[in-house]
């Protein structure tokens, strides 16, 4: 084969295995946000677009949140805006050890992690009381940590910023990624848009009966499910046991790898949207349910 053919070959191999169109904090989300808006009852949605109507009120003009999807990155967008939104740096995950039993309490104290905030903003949008201005934010924040924490590497950690610190390979994208960022935006991307893709697409895949059995549960279940595919699937794929001593050199996530994750990708990011209807339906719905503080 000439040299030329086997170079562009090799190019397009490359850029079909390597190359995010989104990450994980741009297309996850949205898609997540996407599911939630499809699944939720059509009351609830009427209910959901007079909030993001009201998006103006964020007074966050280079955030926009006029969108269910955009509002689901809203809580990214504002980290650069100086010290508004510092306080809510560390709701966006929670370090449960993955190598210990499962336990929320000390990750979580005070409220300090993505699942309270969860939790938090749910009661905040079934609140009555609450002002408009504070309902949107409670919207914008809920929509994005629930896509959070149905991204494994925001669920579990081991002493290492939730896999940021293990440094890997993608394939052909060598020496300038970590375990963290392969789950946020190389591998979401593209797990989300292998056919049938996007959020109807990933939607059209599960049942009715099973969307039912998904919505149940509670944001602790969830949170232990998540922990548990970031030792069993994230770590365990890429390092072996993620409990032995740390890989010599950066190891690489393979081809083959990659195909068998896909699937298990796909249910946690359709899994997550059918969830946040869940919680948006019991919240602005007649009973205005939400999770109970913790005492």
């Amino acid at each position: 084969m000439p040299i030329l053919n086997r170079f562009a070959l090799g190019l397009a191999a490359l850029l079909a295995f390597s190359t995010p169109a989104h990450a994980y904090w741009e297309y996850g989300h949205e898609t997540v946000a996407n599911v939630a808006w499809l699944q939720m009852k059509p009351e609830t949605r009427a209910k959901v677009a007079a909030l993001l109507r009201q998006s103006k009120l964020l007074e966050t003009p280079e955030c926009p949140a006029r969108t269910l999807a955009e509002a689901s990155v809203w809580a990214d967008c504002v980290k650069p805006l100086d010290e508004r939104f510092s306080y809510a740096y560390s709701w966006h995950y929670q370090n449960v050890n993955a190598c210990k039993p499962f336990d929320l309490k000390e990750p979580c104290k005070d409220g300090h992690c993505v699942s309270a905030q969860i939790e938090r903003n749910a009661r905040l949008l079934a609140n009555s009381k609450v002002p408009v201005r504070e309902k949107v934010m409670a919207l914008a924040f809920i929509t994005h940590f629930v896509g959070d924490l149905h991204q494994p590497m925001h669920a579990g950690d081991h002493a290492d910023l939730g896999g940021n610190k293990v440094a890997a390979n993608y394939g052909y994208v060598a020496g300038r990624t970590n375990l963290h960022s392969i789950w946020d935006g190389y591998l979401a991307e593209r797990a989300i848009s292998t056919p049938p893709a996007d959020a109807a697409g990933l939607l059209s895949q599960v049942p009715a009966s099973d969307r039912m059995s998904i919505a149940q549960g509670t944001v602790e279940d969830w949170s232990r499910e998540m922990w548990g595919k970031a030792r069993d699937l994230a770590y365990k794929t890429l390092v072996g046991d993620p409990c032995g001593t740390e890989p010599v050199g950066r190891p690489t996530l393979s081809e083959a790898q990659v195909q068998a994750l896909i699937p298990d990708l796909r249910k946690s990011v359709v899994d997550g949207g059918i969830r946040l209807a869940r919680l948006l339906d019991d919240a602005l719905g007649p009973d205005h349910k939400a999770p109970e503080a913790k005492r």
